[in-house]
């Protein structure tokens, strides 16, 4: 059974940086491709980043160049970090991992098959 565990979250100002872990367990962590989503008040939840099980990564533009996604195969562990970051980037964080799905779609939740409990970022002005 796959276990993914999200950290890391809070609150902080605009501007403001952190950066979440996700603990995976119970599967072969390199063979999945993995993902960061995120649910905002009101709003649909939305792929933000993603990588594939050799590092190739994506970002949705609300988030390119402010957001990094990386990987430690050795410890299980996904990571994003989280720089100038804006009110409109609070939300419920996700981890979620997947095998199977088109390459191009790993910013839709449909590619997944795993996810975490999440964990929450607020961010004030």
């Amino acid at each position: 059974q796959v276990q993914l565990v999200e950290s890391g979250g809070g609150s902080v100002q605009t501007g403001g940086s952190l950066r979440l872990s996700c603990a995976a367990s119970g599967y072969a962590y390199n063979t999945y491709y993995l993902g960061w989503f995120r649910r905002a008040p009101g709003k649909e939840r939305e792929g933000i980043a993603s990588i594939k099980p050799l590092g190739t990564t994506s970002y949705a533009d609300s988030v390119k160049g402010r957001f990094t996604i990386s990987k430690d195969n050795a410890k299980n562990s996904l990571y994003l970090q989280m720089n100038s970051l804006k009110p409109e980037d609070t939300a419920m964080y996700y981890c979620a991992a997947g095998q199977g799905g088109r390459w191009s779609g790993l910013l839709y939740e449909y590619n997944y098959q795993y996810w975490g409990q999440g964990t929450q970022v607020t961010v004030s002005s």
